[in-house]
């Protein structure tokens, strides 16, 4: 999981750097909210965690400008102010939840879970869905959601359909996808991504998914969903 931290308090930043990177997460951390938006429109998050009060551009502003723009990535605001006004307003600048402090460690990170499961549309049986394909984290297993038919995944196809999926309407660069499924200390050569993404679009088509991973020339590629079918 990748984050965004814009925190301008450095005890504060290290503290929650330290925390965070205890339980797994990847954190870029920012000082200037100017710093913090452009990361924010550059890249692909999994979650934003703002301060209120930051140097350059606000937590309110950030948040405002990143929903204009149509990405919806979830972002938890941390503020020592704790009137409701100050909350109404990160609320209603489109943030997704707000923790005042002090807070303890554990009702962060329990509230950080649960937006990055509310963004990804993961449901409570560890399962990852859009359009007609669902992934099944315990067993790998890629699903056609209206067939039934279903298929084991290797860790990388996974990881791959992870990513689309909860980057859906994204386009993500080779960059991206290198990053994410070799690792950011692991300079995967291209030709591998081309590899594996053949793997998984062939399983794709082997449960009879209309989904499709698409070469966007250029720029990168982009998991297009057929529409969901309304019950």
């Amino acid at each position: 999981m990748k984050l965004l931290l814009a925190e301008d308090e450095r005890r504060m930043a290290e503290a929650l750097l330290e925390l965070l990177r205890q339980e797994g997460y990847d954190v870029d951390w920012f000082a200037n909210g100017t710093e913090a938006l452009l990361a924010a429109q550059a890249n692909v998050y999994d979650a934003l965690i703002l301060d209120v009060m930051l140097p350059g551009s606000d937590g309110f502003a950030i948040t405002s400008a990143l929903r204009r723009e149509g990405i919806s990535t979830p972002i938890l605001m941390l503020t020592a102010r704790g009137e409701l006004e100050d909350k109404v307003q990160g609320l209603d600048s489109g943030a997704d939840d707000y923790l005042t402090k002090p807070f303890l460690t554990e009702e962060l990170l329990a509230r950080l879970r649960a937006l990055v499961r509310r963004g990804s549309g993961m449901n409570d049986d560890a399962q990852l869905s859009g359009g007609d394909i669902a992934l099944d984290e315990t067993t790998l297993t890629l699903r056609n959601v209206h067939t039934g038919e279903s298929v084991r995944l290797g860790d990388k196809e996974f990881r791959i359909l992870e990513y689309f999926l909860r980057n859906r309407g994204r386009i993500l660069t080779r960059d991206q996808l290198a990053q994410r499924v070799w690792g950011y200390d692991n300079d995967a050569e291209y030709n591998k991504i081309e590899v594996y993404l053949t793997f998984t679009r062939k399983k794709l088509a082997f449960i009879g998914s209309a989904s499709k991973i698409k070469a966007v020339r250029g720029v990168g590629y982009e998991l297009q969903l057929p529409p969901e079918v309304q019950s």
